[in-house]
């Protein structure tokens, strides 16, 4: 794209009566395909040319014939738009790939910064499904690009293998496990005895507090709980490793949620520190209402942690760890409300240590940032 900028840049230049070095620093890819591929904007000019950006997108649009590789220019508003005559374009791109193989696009932009990149994510106990399948894609082919581009990437694979959900499956498993079959096929059994625990839970409101109850005795560090889930957490990463190594997918960590749990009364400290916490119906909270949105639960009122403390806690470590530049989530659509409440909250909290950027990718389509 650095030749159409050139040659854009060297155009504008002519018709303005100014170095073309002046133009094409401002030469930017606009918001939308339908205002072209390339645009300049003319508010740079006005000092010079001392007339309205407007007035003069309008005089150098009537100055320019487009020629090859320009195959259309508009002026909209303060700026002129440039579109491309894509048959150039593709050839030139053919061309290049051709010439560059594997170092085509290489940059080093990031060389000196850390962008530590969470994908895949899937939940011990429970079936591969096809998000985290797409977020295993959409995560590597991210971290490819961050590395051609001279980035040191962190590439972390945060597990759901802690919270109320094991509280379920330990009940469930003491009741109506089968050994045999856990070892045959984990995720399968798991799976089958998360199901019939709702089931259950609809015919005996009881089993839900008993849940809950072994749950809590799995944060209090209950050495029988303590053992049956490690079992079920390695007997799914047994699992996985197989779907990644059809992949072709290797992470940095596989660090899950459990692994943030003795990190977490830090965590709270620095939010309380920060007077973020609040207490509302006996659960701690960080409120939101400002923003219009529902609050972000810290702790529950059986004083049991969710994911958004885990993940909170997360966040601290790894900027510690890895002094990040950027720390991306790739995440299904499902987890938009959560990651905007993410996205809000960081407006309110001091994050610890330097500035950074956390965004987050839902489907590949939607950006969160701070």
């Amino acid at each position: 794209m650095k030749k159409y900028k050139n040659h854009i840049a060297e155009i504008i230049a002519r018709a303005a009566g100014i170095g073309a070095e002046k133009i094409e620093p401002f030469i930017e890819i606009p918001p939308s395909e339908e205002m072209g591929d390339l645009a300049f904007p003319c508010f740079t000019l006005a000092r010079h040319l001392r007339k309205s950006p407007q007035t003069i997108a309008q005089e150098l649009l009537n100055k320019i014939t487009p020629q090859d590789p320009i195959e259309r220019i508009e002026a909209d508003g303060a700026y002129l738009n440039f579109s491309l005559r894509h048959a150039s374009l593709i050839a030139d791109v053919i061309s290049e790939v051709s010439e560059f193989s594997d170092d085509y696009g290489k940059r080093d932009t990031g060389k000196g910064k850390t962008v530590v990149v969470e994908y895949s994510s899937p939940n011990i106990a429970k079936p591969f499904g096809i998000g985290h399948l797409r977020s295993t894609v959409i995560g590597a082919a991210l971290k490819r690009i961050f590395l051609h581009l001279g980035y040191d990437v962190v590439s972390i694979n945060h597990l759901g293998d802690w919270g109320t959900q094991f509280g379920k499956l330990l009940y469930a498993y003491k009741r109506w496990g089968d050994e045999s079959r856990l070892q045959a096929d984990p995720v399968e059994h798991l799976y089958d005895l998360y199901v019939k625990i709702h089931q259950e839970e609809e015919k005996n409101k009881d089993i839900a507090d008993a849940s809950r109850a072994e749950f809590r005795k799995l944060e209090d560090g209950d050495s029988e709980s303590l053992k049956l889930w490690k079992s079920f957490s390695d007997l799914s990463k047994r699992e996985f490793a197989q779907i990644y190594r059809m992949l072709g997918v290797e992470f940095d960590s596989d660090d899950g949620e459990s692994f943030y749990i003795d990190k977490i009364p830090e965590t709270e400290k620095i939010l309380r520190d920060s007077g973020l916490l609040s207490e509302s119906r006996e659960a701690t909270i960080v409120d939101l209402e400002k923003f219009d949105m529902p609050p972000m639960l810290i702790r529950k009122s059986d004083d049991t942690t969710l994911y958004a403390t885990r993940d909170l806690a997360a966040a601290i470590y790894r900027k510690r760890k890895y002094d990040f530049h950027k720390m991306i989530y790739v995440v299904g659509v499902a987890q938009s409300l959560y990651f905007r409440q993410l996205s809000r909250f960081s407006n309110l909290w001091d994050f610890p240590g330097p500035p950074t950027v956390i965004m987050w990718v839902s489907d590949g389509s939607s950006w969160a940032t701070r």
